[in-house]
């Protein structure tokens, strides 16, 4: 490792923890990832130059990047102090997008998955950081056609935000299986409820359910053996399903499936923001929180994989099954106060069925994979305007 690269890194170290030293409580940004589709065919198409080139002087510039294909693109809230803050920039930007997009002829889904257009088709955009990826990765990277939504969360205190960003792994698979929205890829119906995940999580290194830390100083000496020994040479390869993000100062949540209806994004935000802010509430009272072994999370993680909100998931308290829709309602119920104090409660709601649930369903009827995608993208509503 060069002299440079050390004190790159040692550097950010530093200035990340400085940034959770100063960072309010529950502020928080939320990130979308969209398809871009020939709006005949409903293939993918590679157009996020395009995209890009036309945002430029609009309102919409600094929030839209690419990710990773040129098939793709993210709009990003931007950082908002308030939950109905972020709920208004979702549709606004869900909104901007769909107009730019509309106006090139390119079409937008919201799926965890494209349900047929081959991976092998996909260009890597042409960003120092892609090609670093593809260079390292390879297949792992090319195979990473999928779409997902993020929440970042404001956690004051270094300390305090890893020990938030541990309690978190212990609830990612009740929130996989509220986002479930990807049952079809490669032209097949996979009878799993997030194919997106299966795909992600079980292919990247340093993906999925992280280890528990107790404190800054514990994550920064794991940072600096994987910049040491080198595993990584950019933090955003800790692509860990939940984790501490060392460029903004917040807690990222990375479990979830893209979401065509822009209620449920925004109720899912809301549960992931609300969640967050109830973990770091507990920390700060003593109320004990798990910290399950990574064997056991798996075993839930695996069932939100396969069965959604249409199955079970273990109680590992009590060491018994239930179902998830009810899981996910306890959860909801926990963290209903702290929600109504930060004025999230009114978004939260957990749906009479996800969009993995609806797709399966037209598909059980007869309809087509290609009618069911239709179905996620006609209406204007679900991905704004």
């Amino acid at each position: 490792m060069g002299d440079e690269q050390k004190v790159g890194y040692v550097e950010l170290l530093a200035q990340s923890r400085a940034g959770f030293e100063e960072v309010p409580d529950f502020t928080l940004a939320v990130e979308e990832e969209f398809a871009l589709l020939d709006p005949a065919t409903l293939g993918l198409v590679n157009r996020f130059e395009e995209l890009q080139s036309a945002a430029k002087d609009t309102e919409l510039e600094p929030h839209l990047v690419g990710e990773l294909i040129a098939s793709e693109v993210e709009i990003r809230t931007g950082r908002c102090e308030t939950f109905a803050e972020a709920a208004d920039r979702l549709g606004e930007r869900r909104a901007q997008l769909r107009t730019l997009a509309d106006s090139y002829g390119i079409g937008l889904s919201a799926v965890g998955t494209h349900p047929w257009s081959p991976w092998q088709e996909q260009r890597i955009i042409d960003t120092p950081h892609y090609r670093r990826n593809d260079e390292l990765l390879r297949y792992v990277v090319w195979r990473n056609n999928t779409f997902g939504l993020h929440v970042h969360v404001g956690v004051n205190g270094p300390d305090r935000a890893i020990r938030v960003c541990s309690a978190l792994r212990n609830y990612l698979p009740e929130m996989l299986a509220l986002s479930a929205s990807s049952p079809f890829v490669d032209g097949v119906f996979t009878y799993l409820h997030s194919a997106r995940t299966q795909i992600f999580t079980r292919m990247f290194p340093r993906c999925g359910i992280p280890d528990v830390f107790d404190s800054w100083d514990e994550w920064e000496r794991y940072v600096r053996f994987l910049y040491e020994t080198g595993s990584i040479n950019e933090h955003t390869q800790i692509w860990w399903s939940v984790r501490p993000h060392l460029a903004f100062p917040t807690v990222e949540f990375r479990i979830c499936d893209a979401q065509p209806d822009l209620a449920e994004a925004r109720s899912l935000a809301a549960l992931v923001y609300s969640l967050t802010a109830r973990l770091a509430r507990a920390l700060d009272e003593g109320e004990p929180l798990p910290a399950w072994p990574n064997r056991l999370l798996e075993e839930n993680l695996w069932r939100a994989i396969r069965y959604g909100l249409s199955g079970e998931l273990i109680d590992l308290e009590r060491g018994e099954t239930v179902p998830a829709r009810a899981r996910i309602e306890q959860l909801v119920e926990w963290v209903q106060p702290v929600a109504e104090e930060l004025g999230a409660a009114p978004w939260l709601a957990v749906p009479e069925r996800n969009s993995a649930e609806r797709q399966i369903a037209r598909h059980d009827e007869g309809a087509t994979m290609e009618q069911i995608f239709a179905e996620q993208i006609d209406e204007p509503e679900r991905v704004g305007g």
